[in-house]
């Protein structure tokens, strides 16, 4: 089982995203993502044994004694960069509270051995992906010509445990369990 832990998008702001790639589809013939798969992941666990679940489940029904997250989708960027850039995303700003989310699901993991992240906490919103990075010259262009657009705000009161399986289309994704904040 391919697992990852991740707080969902309410509609209005999917709804936004969903437009902005309507919108940007026509300027590049990339790996769009569709807005039904948007989430924020908060920590990739990876391949995990079914007999093992009751441990994953304990380990994160124990971080979930937090107050709600307040966080903001705004802006749009590459990864690694502009000019040869593998990943288009949404900005995702958000308080310390998400970050310490991010952190405390990597330690509480650490002890299952789950290799922790090695990279700073970085969250954003995969919008695309992107194999050859020629020709898009005037997709990055309409994506400057848009600036930084606000996309919402929200209070994240809950996380919840993925499945991720591989399909023709990309990557199908099923919740396992939900995890509600609780103080």
């Amino acid at each position: 089982m391919r697992l990852f832990t991740a707080i969902d998008l309410p509609g209005e702001i999917t709804n936004r995203l969903d437009r902005l790639i309507s919108d940007l589809r026509p300027f590049a013939r990339i790996q769009w993502s569709p807005a039904a798969n948007l989430h924020l992941t908060t920590k990739f666990i990876g391949q995990w044994p079914e007999e093992r679940m009751p441990d994953l489940r304990q380990a994160l029904r124990g971080l979930a004694t937090r107050e709600p997250i307040s966080i903001r989708v705004a802006g749009l960027g590459f990864f690694p960069n502009a000019k040869s850039p593998h990943v288009f995303w949404a900005g995702v700003d958000s308080s310390e509270p998400l970050s310490t989310l991010a952190k405390d699901t990597d330690q509480a993991l650490e002890k299952l051995d789950v290799k922790p992240e090695v990279r700073a906490y970085l969250p954003h919103l995969t919008l695309a992906r992107i194999k050859d990075p020629s020709g898009l010259s005037s997709f990055r262009a309409e994506v400057r010509r848009r600036a930084q657009p606000d996309f919402g705000s929200f209070s994240a009161d809950r996380f919840y445990l993925y499945l991720s399986k591989p399909g023709p289309g990309g990557s199908v994704y099923t919740k396992l369990s939900e995890f509600p904040f609780s103080t």
